[in-house]
């Protein structure tokens, strides 16, 4: 493939955002709105003070971790739909943690919270990769199921020995002050936990691509017939994906409750599993690409809330803004593997 073609195909994820502004627009027409000045205040609210702008990565964090949650399964070719399940599981584990260890000092129940979630997210994780190995299961479905099942947990344990002292609200208390991650900005709602979520993007790249067990799940993820014959053992591979791609996303779940939201609520953020795979997609499942791509997210989060409470701009509008934008990156990466199919096939009979 010449340096043209591979230009035209790298833009895609660009043109696929513009895709989906251009229908959110359209939509933005049928309601009587102008689409340039609804976006148009929207960058301005998104960049307006040093709270907004810092909020953007606020809200990018957990993105991030949800993103890798999809995209690192993806690179083995295994499709990790349950990162909504393993967020609320990580969510669990860091405010018990925050809740009944409160009597020890910060810079102890911090480190234990984080810990908590991540191997409560992986071992949650870890049991759709066991199913994957041991049963040949569809991960796609065990993934998605197993989501149910831990909003179900949480409903029960917030309504149950979770719930706030009164017992009148499907709620925590609210954690102590020292299990709180502390501000990177004063003032902001920007938590040390942004850069750790950049950490754990930076570590992500170093596993797939600098490590054996990278290159054991991108040759599982290429073809894993041809896998299987250089010895490489699958099964294993699916488990510890799994393993490692729920962690992600249980540390998310520590990035909400002790960063930003400070309790567990029940239902909260019931989306930001599936605004992961979309931020996967877009990021072209390469944890570089994912951060840039939570933090576009994070931005349309932020001015998009703004222009809803100063306008008569519906609040569904975010939504259906994230919505056409991941649909816009699903079918520019099909559109690119078409692409690609048809370029090499061509390339093949020229040969």
């Amino acid at each position: 493939m010449d340096r043209k073609w591979r230009f035209f195909l790298a833009l895609f994820p660009v043109w696929s955002v513009f895709l989906g502004l251009a229908l959110s627009g359209a939509m933005l027409l049928f309601l009587d709105l102008n689409p340039l000045d609804v976006y148009g205040r929207m960058v301005a609210f998104a960049f307006r003070d040093m709270y907004n702008f810092a909020d953007i990565f606020a809200k990018a964090a957990p993105l991030i971790l949800t993103g890798l949650a999809f995209g690192f399964a993806f690179r083995a070719f295994l499709f990790n739909i349950g990162a909504q399940g393993q967020f609320y599981i990580g969510c669990l584990a860091t405010v018990s943690c925050a809740l009944y260890l409160d009597a020890l000092p910060g810079f102890i129940l911090l480190p234990l919270c984080f810990a908590a979630s991540a191997l409560a997210g992986g071992a949650w994780g870890a049991l759709i990769g066991y199913a994957k190995a041991r049963f040949n299961a569809n991960e796609f479905l065990i993934s998605l199921m197993s989501t149910y099942v831990a909003v179900a947990i949480m409903n029960y344990l917030i309504r149950g020995p979770l719930i706030e002292s009164k017992g009148e609200y499907p709620q925590t208390d609210v954690i102590a002050p020292h299990a709180i991650i502390p501000k990177l900005i004063p003032h902001t709602r920007l938590h040390w936990g942004f850069l750790l979520a950049l950490l754990v993007a930076a570590l992500a790249y170093f596993v797939l691509w600098k490590t054996t067990l990278g290159f054991q799940i991108r040759a599982v993820g290429m073809n894993r017939e041809s896998a299987r014959y250089a010895g490489i053992r699958e099964k294993r591979v699916f488990v510890i994906v799994f393993l490692i791609s729920g962690a992600f996303a249980g540390l998310a779940g520590f990035m909400e409750v002790n960063g930003v939201q400070h309790m567990l609520v029940q239902g909260f953020n019931p989306a930001i599993g599936a605004e992961g795979i979309g931020i996967a997609i877009l990021g072209n499942a390469h944890p570089v690409g994912i951060v840039f791509a939570a933090i576009l997210f994070g931005a349309l989060k932020v001015g998009g809330n703004m222009v809803v409470q100063t306008s008569p701009v519906p609040s569904s509008i975010i939504g259906i803004m994230e919505g056409f934008v991941m649909l816009s990156v699903i079918l520019s990466f099909y559109l690119r593997r078409r692409i690609v199919t048809a370029l090499e096939k061509k390339k093949l009979r020229r040969d």
